[in-house]
């Protein structure tokens, strides 16, 4: 490289690391307002946030990052770049090309107000008032579709949603994958639904101490590998992780008293999003390339600690012991039982305690009504009636409030519209990358059985953890199991599982 090709890299590294800065510090505050800011304080913390956010996207779309883009995207410097730089250069061109198409006051606005609206939706989740929340998610609605706009359709204005969170990723595929997945997953859950060996749940439905709920969380936390001096377990109306680097990675969980095993499967859930964003390699700290590559990557790495380690029944043989240390006399039942009740399956209302088979349609439904709103022009006002329509439809259920409802999830009042499919593909990736696992690790359910869940963090380190956003979701899932994401793994995982469950 010439002497003014380096600088130009030097000047991008810095702008980069800056910008990274200012996301650390957004996270920061985001995560004080999620975990027990006064509530006084909100709309002035929102505006700090919109003011920081706004920072941060003009030094994402200056002319001084344009131009520097465009010197060292030409192909006579990029082919001398060492890879970490190449690839910074075209994750930030593409955010550089997508950003500068918003107006900087139109994101400002857009900032402040779904920060606004995160906290407005905690409040009426609790008195159960979509009308009040209704005005906040009709705005971020708006300005969404605005965004589209601006950003120009892709395929469908959904599509464009879409590649925020799983980049390349369209409807049609999602259409597909989805229609395969449901074809397959609602004659299993009936089929289970007829079966005469129902799960005893019954001696879950008690009052379990919420100091003792949160021990054992702790306690499978640091069986995780999760490193306490790299974060820290707080507790939040909905579950969350966030990763500051990977010397700082928080996450919350949420108790239920008369529920032990809500915060405990959310606790190892986000523990999941934790040790993905902890393991990243120490050269892609301080760059926007320190963070997972997609969501559906993100959400493999919760979905398989949580259900295929966290729900297995060699987890169970090694750790029900412990957790019945903490709860003498209320769980004294066959590990067999408690397995088999920490994996019942039966339609239910809410989806972060849903199993994990029928948790693939709550997202289906989600994502169903989020195209409706955006390629079929659905308002705000229509949703709690077409959400309860999509809950008797597939499961046959249909809320009775508000909050158990429309109202039981924060993302779309965070503006995340387009991030549910994450979820179901995350499962999809989850299982295909346990097969190859299994074929690389031979002994390692006999590991989980044993409680040496360490070589199981080492081998996700060394394949998913360290590459950051280096690598695709389709180039990740190819190199590390030799194949496209193929739904067919998840499938099978499902039906072996939960035929030998319900004897099937």
């Amino acid at each position: 490289m010439t002497i003014g090709e380096e600088q130009a890299l030097q000047q991008f590294r810095e702008l980069d690391r800056k910008i990274k800065s200012y996301g650390e510090a957004l996270g920061v505050l985001y995560w004080d307002l999620r975990t027990g800011a006064p509530r006084k304080g909100m709309e002035s913390r929102s505006e700090a946030i919109g003011i920081l956010s706004s920072e941060m996207f003009r030094l994402t779309t200056s002319d001084e990052m344009g131009e520097l883009l465009d010197r060292l995207g030409e192909r006579s410097v990029s082919d001398n770049l060492d890879e970490i730089s190449r690839k910074l250069v075209k994750e930030s061109k593409k955010e550089y090309d997508r950003s500068k198409k918003i107006p900087p006051k139109l994101n400002q606005e857009y900032v402040v107000l779904t920060s606004q609206a995160e906290s407005y939706w905690e409040e009426a989740k609790e008195n159960n008032d979509f009308a009040g929340f209704q005005p906040y998610l009709e705005k971020i609605i708006d300005y969404t579709q605005q965004f589209i706009d601006l950003w120009g359709v892709q395929g469908t204005r959904y599509d464009t949603l879409l590649d925020s969170y799983e980049p390349d990723m369209t409807t049609e595929q999602l259409d597909q994958v989805f229609g395969g997945l449901r074809e397959k997953l609602v004659p299993l859950a009936s089929a289970i639904a007829g079966s005469s060996y129902q799960p005893d749940t019954s001696f879950l439905r008690q009052t379990f101490p919420k100091d003792k709920q949160k021990d054992f969380s702790l306690f499978i936390l640091q069986q995780m590998g999760y490193d306490f001096q790299a974060g820290r377990l707080d507790e939040s109306v909905h579950p969350f992780a966030t990763g500051l680097n990977p010397g700082d990675v928080r996450i919350t969980t949420r108790y239920l008293p008369e529920d032990v095993t809500s915060a405990l499967f959310g606790t190892i859930h986000e523990g999941g999003h934790a040790l993905y964003e902890q393991n990243i390699m120490s050269e892609l700290i301080g760059t926007t390339l320190c963070d997972g590559t997609s969501m559906g990557i993100h959400e493999s790495q919760s979905r398989f600690w949580e259900n295929v380690i966290g729900r297995s029944r060699p987890f169970w043989e090694r750790y029900f012991g412990d957790l019945k240390e903490r709860f003498p006399g209320q769980l004294d039942v066959p590990v067999e039982d408690f397995y088999r009740a920490t994996n019942v399956v039966q339609p239910s209302l809410i989806r972060i305690e849903a199993d994990e088979l029928t948790y693939n349609l709550h997202i289906i439904i989600r994502y169903e009504i989020e195209k409706m709103i955006f390629n079929e022009g659905a308002k705000a006002g229509d949703l709690p009636e077409i959400w309860n329509a999509k809950y008797k439809e597939y499961l046959d259920i249909t809320p009775t409030s508000y909050s158990d409802g429309v109202l039981q999830d924060v993302h779309w009042s965070g503006g995340a519209f387009g991030y549910f499919p994450s979820y179901s593909l995350g499962n999809m990736y989850a299982a295909q990358f346990t097969d190859t696992m299994e074929r690389e690790l031979p002994d390692m359910w006999s590991l989980v059985g044993k409680g040496d869940l360490l070589p199981i963090k080492e081998w996700l380190t060394d394949k998913v953890y360290k590459y950051g956003k280096l690598q695709t979701p389709a180039q990740l899932i190819q190199r590390v199991t030799g194949k496209p994401l193929d739904p067919s793994y998840l499938v099978r995982y499902l039906e072996t599982k939960y035929k030998d469950i319900y004897k099937l």
